[in-house]
């Protein structure tokens, strides 16, 4: 097969995101992925970000139908309308930014990509700009109308990785219980468990579900959605074929010797799950999207605002989570191609 194409987004202009990408592409012209790499993004902005922090990266513009040449990366130019500061999100730029991603959805969601990797995204001054976004996972399942997505991130050594799926991602913690409903319990454990054989080539994967309450509520004592509605969602996925395990205390089921039983851990909320993932590999670990039409990966963390406006800490960025996040989405991608 060809090299994949894979589509890479800059995220928020004045976060990390330029800086990590120029990163990437050095490693790139050092040591060239298997794939054609190609930016979305603001040409002057990468340049102008790259130079900040000593580096030159090859950059050619982006051509449909045409690759970059190799150890090159190829940008498709989306100049944003007001200057950047490093480090000051500027809500007049949300919407080039949010179009940007939306055009990098689109290419992959046709066909003209394999893959996309997202560099992070400020939620914040987007939804400051009147934009109605609450992260990649939810606008990309919106705009390619797939009626539910999991997010699952992925962390820890190759021959023993820890991968945790959510049932419920950016909420405030006091709206959780209410969207912990059997039918998302259960479409979680099926999109999981399928992704798990198709996508990551798990033939009989295994799955711990996490209670949402301490102790998976202790029987009724200390809440009651284990008993009501989790067990019976478990239950009915058992009865499709799925190995899963649970309602499980989190607090015991990230134990090492306990996780390592599993192909994956599904947990309730963000919280519950990520910081278990993330203090095993943060910085390396990647975002997974599950159940959209197309492969979608991304860092593991946000956009380190305060990094990118000291510029005397300029080029101490850790670009390890986004290349680890390429070398993930053309795993998946030349796996996806290879199964059509």
């Amino acid at each position: 097969m060809a090299p994949p194409r894979i589509a890479v987004t800059c995220g928020e202009p004045a976060g990390i995101g330029p800086e990590i990408l120029a990163m990437l592409a050095a490693r790139h012209a050092r040591s060239p992925f298997a794939a054609h790499l190609t930016y979305v993004g603001d040409r002057a902005l990468l340049d102008a970000r790259a130079r900040r922090i000593g580096l030159a990266p090859r950059y050619v513009d982006f051509a449909a139908n045409a690759d970059a040449p190799a150890g090159a990366v190829a940008v498709f130019d989306r100049p944003l309308p007001v200057p950047v500061a490093p480090g000051a999100p500027d809500p007049a730029n949300a919407a080039a930014t949010l179009a940007q991603l939306a055009w990098a959805c689109d290419a992959c969601a046709t066909g003209a990509f394999d893959a996309l990797v997202t560099a992070p995204a400020q939620k914040s001054v987007m939804q400051d700009a009147g934009l109605p976004f609450l992260g990649h996972t939810e606008y990309f399942a919106e705009r390619t109308g797939t009626p539910r997505v999991v997010m699952m991130l992925v962390g820890g050594p190759a021959n023993a990785p820890l991968r945790v799926a959510l049932v419920t991602t950016h909420l405030a913690l006091k709206d959780v219980p209410a969207a912990v409903s059997g039918a998302a319990v259960s479409e979680t454990l099926a999109i999981t468990a399928r992704a798990l054989r198709e996508r990551f080539a798990i033939a009989a994967p295994r799955i711990a579900a996490c209670g949402l309450n301490p102790h998976a509520g202790e029987g009724g004592h200390l809440g009651c959605e284990e008993i009501d509605t989790i067990a019976p969602a478990i239950e009915r996925a058992r009865a499709a074929g799925i190995d899963v395990d649970g309602p499980l205390p989190a607090d015991t089921v990230f134990v090492p010797s306990i996780a390592g039983r599993y192909d994956a851990i599904v947990a309730m909320y963000h919280d519950q799950g990520l910081p278990a993932l993330k203090a095993a590999s943060f910085g390396g670990g990647v975002n997974v999207t599950l159940g959209l039409p197309f492969v979608r990966t991304s860092v593991d963390h946000g956009t380190a605002l305060d990094l990118a406006r000291d510029a005397t800490r300029a080029g101490t960025a850790d670009a390890g989570s986004l290349i680890a996040a390429v070398d993930l989405a053309i795993d998946l991608a030349d796996r996806a191609r290879r199964s059509a």
